[in-house]
């Protein structure tokens, strides 16, 4: 058991130094969108083009309640591009898959997890499920400690229960199977995460206005990518986080 705690770890590890470091290289040389400097972080696996190095990333305020807009996020992180998604990216995209059978059964379970404690329509249910994992997932590059108590500042509105509706309509998206055969391999929701917004046929953007507004679409072209909610599991079935940004 302790050798399994380590190596998730490690892993943790990884792919966290390469979100922050990558976040760093953008802030110097990037200026996002205001609607996305209120924006989460997200876990990146695909291979990011920086020197590696690791740079805490700066807290923004939390997001007033109230504008009714769905895409509002906890504050407070580093945004990165990815291959593909910035301007003159060149990367081919990620296929995008449809078929859940093709997950392998402990992403499948943790999967069917999260769904039912989405659907309970409650926070603590999640905060349950989160707190049994094998380690507590990424859900702030804040100081926030509370999920809960993060969810509810963020959505006043609905005591914090929007964030259960997202989860769920991401979580029902198409996905995309990353990095495989690295340490950073990740089964990731929704495969907008990882795939060029620019690239979006019609069909694709039905599936994205699911999850954000018009106005969000614009602000991620402009950016150059996807910056709301997505989800990671590791093909062992450890869920590793549940942010928003990039």
């Amino acid at each position: 058991m302790i050798r399994v705690c380590t190596a998730s770890l490690i892993r943790r590890f990884r792919v966290l130094s390469v979100l922050l470091a990558a976040g760093a290289a953008l802030a110097a040389g990037s200026v996002l969108p205001q609607s996305l400097a209120l924006a989460q972080n997200k876990v990146r696996t695909e291979t990011i083009q920086v020197t590696p190095q690791v740079t805490a990333p700066g807290n923004a305020a939390a997001p007033s309640g109230g504008s009714g807009a769905r895409s509002q996020a906890p504050a407070g992180g580093a945004h990165a591009v990815r291959p593909g998604d910035a301007k003159g990216g060149e990367s081919a995209p990620p296929e995008v898959i449809t078929d859940l059978s093709r997950l392998p059964e402990p992403v499948a379970r943790m999967r069917a997890r999260i769904l039912e404690a989405a659907r309970s329509g409650s926070l603590e249910k999640l905060a349950t499920v989160m707190q049994s994992n094998e380690l507590m997932p990424i859900f702030t590059f804040g100081n926030d400690r509370d999920p809960i108590a993060l969810w509810q500042a963020s959505f006043p509105d609905s005591k914090g229960v929007e964030v259960l509706g997202i989860l769920l309509d991401v979580m029902e998206a198409p996905f995309v199977h990353v990095d495989q055969g690295t340490p950073q391999e990740m089964f990731i929701w929704p495969y907008f995460a990882r795939y060029p917004i620019r690239n979006l046929d019609p069909e694709q953007l039905v599936e994205l206005f699911r999850i954000v507004t018009g106005s969000d679409y614009r602000d991620m072209v402009e950016f150059g990518a996807y910056a709301f909610y997505r989800v990671g599991i590791a093909p062992d079935g450890v869920w590793h986080f549940f942010v928003a940004g990039e």
